[in-house]
């Protein structure tokens, strides 16, 4: 029996990953200065505006809108011709402390406001959300075939980008990868690999296929089973001149477990 498994992976210039990325990096900042700070930081994107918002508790002060702006110059959106920038965009925030009802369920366990002294526990949870993963040995990473590859085409997507080696790259970008296995359960092939990236208006869509197989996808797979028969879109709309937040918005986690763990 033939079974495909497809994962995709996206650049630091998605929408939702810049989200992400912002949030990170308030997070970092006010730990670093408060180590007992409650952050829960949430960040919307859309076209030249960021929204940062959320309940924090902290003795500290962190700089947000700095903090924002230079995370998305890090990223690449640094100037305004890529639709995107970190110096012009606005940023909004929106920040209140803790309610302090949510609060009593993280000063103090369950069990101790329940009189139990033995229990050693003294913080409890904030919340009740779960969430679960498994580890497999496709793969050095301990994680499924298909989503490794995704990720490493989009680090080295970044890292032309940066680089300069294909400076017509900027930071939106998407990989997907689809595996088939065989009737044992063991990676057969690479069946189809996905690549689509924005890029400036100047460049030829020939030359966008050409230079992303050579410099993005060979490094990558070249080792991997790849056969004739295996399957390569670069950009298959034929167009992405408009990404980022400029194209889409964004919010933080809404893709957060495609874009990690690979979707089924």
């Amino acid at each position: 029996m033939r079974r495909l498994f497809t994962s995709e992976s996206v650049t630091e210039g998605h929408p939702d990953k810049i989200c992400d990325q912002i949030s990170d990096s308030i997070l970092d900042d006010i730990l670093s200065k408060d180590p007992q700070a409650r952050v829960a930081c949430e960040v919307a994107v859309n076209t030249g505006l960021v929204l940062v918002m959320g309940e924090i508790s902290t003795s500290c002060y962190a700089d947000i809108p700095k903090i924002t702006r230079q995370t998305i110059k890090d990223i690449g959106y640094d100037r305004a011709k890529y639709g995107f920038d970190g110096e012009t965009c606005g940023v909004i925030t929106s920040i209140d402390e803790q309610s302090p009802d949510i609060a009593l369920g993280v000063d103090r366990s369950y069990e101790t406001k329940g009189g139990d002294e033995e229990d050693i526990s003294t913080t409890g949870a904030g919340d009740q959300g779960m969430m679960f993963g498994y580890a497999c040995n496709e793969t050095d990473e301990y994680m499924p075939f298909s989503i490794c590859v995704a990720h490493k085409l989009a680090r080295q997507l970044t890292a032309m980008r940066k680089n300069g080696t294909l400076n017509f790259l900027r930071p939106d970008g998407k990989t997907q990868v689809t595996a088939e296995y065989d009737e044992n359960g063991r990676i057969k092939r690479i069946d189809t690999i996905i690549v689509s990236t924005q890029h400036s208006e100047k460049v030829t869509q020939a030359q966008i296929q050409h230079d992303l197989e050579q410099f993005v996808i060979m490094p990558v797979c070249q080792n991997y089973p790849m056969d004739v028969d295996t399957k390569i879109f670069i950009n298959p709309t034929g167009r992405f001149v408009t990404g980022g937040p400029q194209g889409d918005s964004g919010l933080t986690g809404r893709k957060i477990i495609v874009d990690t763990y690979g979707g089924y």
